[in-house]
């Protein structure tokens, strides 16, 4: 039996669900049909780390919309529902509950985790959807271990370092790099690391693992016994479906798609993390991020439906938090700007959060990143504590990169000043006029 449908979206998460809901919002009479692997739609992947630590009190509490909440658009999903085959010829997807034919196919199947690249992976926990947040859960409720190992110490593995530390585990979180957090210049993430190993997570950088084994990692030719490993060494897109079917990949697997999200298949789009991405300052990049997704969800759902917005890229915003700070990058890092061809100045700053004088002051080391040549902004990394309005501030900045100001028209904006809030310049115009000294020191120099 085949089904048919006007717009057929494969993938429940952000990129698919915001494609459903744009499409019925800017045209309500089209049937949209949504195809979902698991019975999970619209949860947060990213809140795992806190609903294993309990700080989010169950994992129901993930759902951006309950599945009621959906249906209530009109869209018609079908769960528990496996893909095997897009014929884009025929405008028909084989799946696990038979054919579906469509007019138009948005694909948005995201990432698979990426742990090929070590021995013996399948002896380790990996976070990545439902399933495995319930495997996880459940053998840390039922064997109670005493220590875990963290291969990787991206932002998923950090923040479950912290949620196993507040479950009574100890945890130690390995580092394949010179330094954690590889998202940030190493000067930046040294102070992450710092904080990391205050609150009771050991921190080993510069060591690979050659094996998990049941028992725990061997690292060279020396044994170390953890009772969990979990691995969390980033993703690969999982776009096999639509290589099979003939679309255009990047050399890392991810999608190319056009500013409206098409592939080069005829009415077939993708979106979210399967796919590149339109970068302000490099042009095209591979960046998973829920934020990205759910705007080329957005993109894709409309432009199916006869609205072409086109996406207008990102700057590669991405915050952490860790026990009492944030972390949080926008733009470009230093080595990044070189290899875009800049030529980029770094000034590194502390300044307080708000006014000294007013009880609870504390200290933001902010980095920013300009061009030598133009003066334009390119990058800004910031570490602070938890409150101090850590990715606000990087927010204001991620606005300046993305419409391409130079360092000191920051000194320009407008921002609100009392002082239990922040100072008559706020810390970021501080940091950014600290840059601006550096480089009129820098081209008198020259």
């Amino acid at each position: 039996m085949t089904m048919q449908t006007t717009l057929l979206i494969i993938g429940g998460s952000d990129a698919g669900i915001s494609a459903a809901l744009r499409a019925k919002e800017l045209a309500p009479e089209t049937e949209v049909t949504l195809l979902l692997a698991d019975s999970y739609p619209n949860l947060s992947i990213c809140g795992f780390p806190y609903a294993f630590s309990g700080e989010v009190p169950s994992w129901e509490n993930l759902r951006h919309r309950t599945l009621a909440d959906l249906e209530a658009t009109g869209v018609n999903f079908y769960l528990d529902t496996t893909v095997t085959h897009i014929d884009p010829a025929a405008h028909c997807v084989t799946t696990s509950r038979g054919d579906f034919a469509y007019e138009k196919l948005v694909v948005g199947t995201g990432t698979l985790p990426a742990t090929s690249h070590i021995k013996g992976a399948d002896n380790a926990f990996v976070l990545h959807d439902m399933a495995d947040y319930f495997a996880i859960d459940q053998y840390v409720t039922a064997k109670a271990p005493k220590t875990a190992a963290i291969i990787g110490a991206g932002y998923i593995g950090i923040e479950m370092a912290e949620a196993l530390v507040k479950r009574g585990v100890e945890t130690t979180l390995y580092q394949r790099g010179p330094e954690i957090l590889s998202t940030m210049s190493p000067d930046m993430s040294h102070l992450l690391h710092n904080t990391l190993r205050e609150h009771g997570v050991a921190v080993v950088t510069d060591d690979t693992i050659s094996e998990i084994t049941p028992d725990g990692l061997v690292i060279g030719q020396q044994a170390a016994p953890f009772d969990l490993v979990l691995v969390v060494t980033g993703v690969t897109p999982n776009s096999s479906h639509l290589a099979e079917a003939g679309a255009e990949l990047a050399e890392n697997g991810a999608v190319i798609v056009n500013d409206f999200m098409q592939t080069n298949l005829e009415a077939v789009y993708a979106a979210g993390d399967l796919t590149i991405t339109k970068h302000r300052l490099l042009g095209t990049t591979y960046l998973p991020l829920g934020t990205t997704a759910h705007k080329q969800g957005r993109i894709a759902g409309a432009h199916a439906v006869g609205v072409a917005t086109p996406f207008q890229g990102i700057v590669g915003s991405q915050v952490l938090k860790a026990f009492d700070k944030v972390a949080v990058r926008t733009g470009l890092l230093p080595d990044e700007a070189t290899q875009a061809g800049f030529t980029p100045l770094s000034v590194t700053s502390v300044v307080d959060d708000h006014k000294a004088y007013i009880p609870g002051a504390t200290k933001i080391t902010i980095q920013i990143t300009g061009d030598e040549h133009t003066g334009q902004l390119l990058g800004a990394q910031l570490i602070g504590q938890f409150g101090s309005e850590i990715a606000k501030r990087s927010d204001v900045l991620a606005s300046a990169i993305f419409n391409k100001m130079t360092v000191s028209a920051v000194s320009d904006l407008d921002l609100s000043y009392s002082p239990p809030i922040a100072a008559p310049w706020d810390a970021i115009q501080q940091a950014t006029q600290a840059w601006e000294q550096a480089w009129r020191t820098a081209q008198n120099r020259a």
